[in-house]
């Protein structure tokens, strides 16, 4: 066990006790595709746990955009595509998010968010619209419920949106744990091929019912093969979790070409779309930087890092990820106070994003500043609650501070909500030793 008894199999582990209970059935008819098939979820299911669950994915990307133009202009076009859906009815929403990876995810009930380094590659609205089209296929085709109702029939004991997408090194796992690492998308569907197949098929079918043109599809596929051939690491956990082949591109390629002749008039809204994004594009460089930079953590080159770090601040001086990331290789480098330094100023910011606290959190935690780790994991519970390893931060930190009834009592929470893992281990293995006669 390391210092803060922090591993990423256990947040996997934690994270399988949240999904709460199932309202439990049998079969169902898929809105798509008209035939029943297995489901053990129901639709309430699947808003429940986009509700309990989305918001940790949210902040772990670092929030939704501070921008509330270009949010809207998302949802707006968002919107445009959801009457003419399989499930109309669903409470959808759509934002773009702070994370310079390039990726979009949807969760069952409807909850659609796109990174800004996606967005930064994007040329015109016709390629959002199918971005989101397909976003809405996975939710439309139930894909996300009919995986977890697989995963529990199986006794997987995975109740969180699927599997972990990517696992990277787990020596800074800690860092995932405060809802801020480099990789561990946690709560992300992963998709077969033939899932991603059928929502590009629906997302050619709901843009060109809604007015765009169905080449945004081929444009968005042209974009991302790009992307993979010039930065690998930007896109792995987009095609990890969304699975891109060569037969995939041509399948959506066929479908686009024909609607060709019937698509003639329908728009592709490049000026639009340019000028919506332009606050974005002027960041490009801080961007840049910050794929790098994060592409070096990963490497454990920290110098490296902190260089380009600090390259994105010199021209963002305000960008919360940065920041962050900033206060994130410098826990890494076991700088804490300079973390700390970060954390503060990020938290000035974007004073309504949690992550900010639980980093700061964890850079306290580190320095053995218990008192101030419990205070700042306080706050973060208050502002994000659902969190199953908060509650063990808070305990750990209790535990250090000698307040072992508080803390036995914060463990025994813990195990009800995640009764699995090395974190549960580590936690059983106190609570005995605490029982032992003195």
């Amino acid at each position: 066990m390391t210092n803060t008894a922090l591993t990423r199999r256990a947040f996997l582990g934690g994270s399988a006790a949240t999904a709460g209970a199932l309202t439990l059935g049998g079969c169902a008819t898929n809105p798509v595709t008209g035939r029943r098939q297995f489901m053990l979820f129901s639709q309430t299911d699947e808003i429940r746990i986009d509700r309990e669950r989305s918001p940790h994915q949210i902040s772990f990307d670092y929030g939704p955009l501070q921008q509330d133009e270009i949010n809207q202009y998302i949802a707006m076009t968002g919107d445009r595509l959801t009457p003419v859906t399989h499930r109309p009815n669903m409470p959808y929403s759509f934002r773009g998010l702070n994370a310079v990876h390039a990726n979009a995810y949807a969760f069952p009930g409807g909850t659609i968010a796109v990174t800004r380094g996606l967005l930064l590659e994007m040329e015109n609205e016709a390629q959002l619209a199918a971005l989101l089209g397909h976003e809405i296929g996975h939710v439309t085709a139930r894909h996300s419920a009919a995986a977890l109702s697989t995963a529990t029939a199986a006794q997987l004991g995975i109740l969180v949106l699927g599997v972990a997408a990517t696992l990277y090194d787990e020596e800074y796992a800690d860092l995932a744990l405060g809802l801020g690492g480099f990789g561990a998308f946690l709560f992300l569907a992963k998709y077969s091929r033939n899932n991603e197949r059928e929502a590009d098929k629906l997302a050619i079918q709901y843009m060109t019912r809604a007015g765009y043109s169905p080449e945004g599809i081929v444009g968005l596929m042209d974009i991302l093969r790009r992307l993979n051939q010039r930065q690998p690491s930007a896109i792995e956990v987009m095609f990890s979790t969304h699975p891109m082949s060569e037969e995939r591109y041509r399948d959506a390629a066929r479908r686009a070409r024909r609607m060709a002749d019937t698509a003639a008039d329908m728009k592709t809204g490049r000026e639009r779309y340019m000028d919506h994004t332009v606050s974005i594009r002027e960041k490009r460089q801080a961007i840049t930087a910050m794929q790098e930079g994060q592409t070096a953590m990963q490497k454990d080159k920290f110098d490296k890092a902190k260089a380009l770090f600090t390259k994105a601040l010199q021209t963002a001086p305000d960008d919360y990820t940065a920041l962050l990331l900033m206060a994130k290789q410098e826990i890494a480098r076991e700088q804490y106070g300079e973390a700390l330094r970060y954390t503060a100023a990020a938290r000035d910011v974007y004073p309504q994003e949690p992550q900010a606290w639980h980093v700061d959190g964890i850079a306290n935690l580190r320095a053995e500043n218990y008192e101030h780790a419990l205070t700042r994991f306080r706050h973060y519970e208050k502002m994000l609650a659902g969190n199953p390893n908060t509650m063990f931060f808070k305990g750990y930190s209790l535990e250090k501070m000698q307040r072992r009834s508080e803390a036995s009592e914060r463990y025994q929470r813990y195990l009800q909500m995640a009764p699995n893992g090395e974190h549960a281990e580590y936690i059983r293995n106190r609570l005995n030793e605490w029982q032992k006669p003195a």
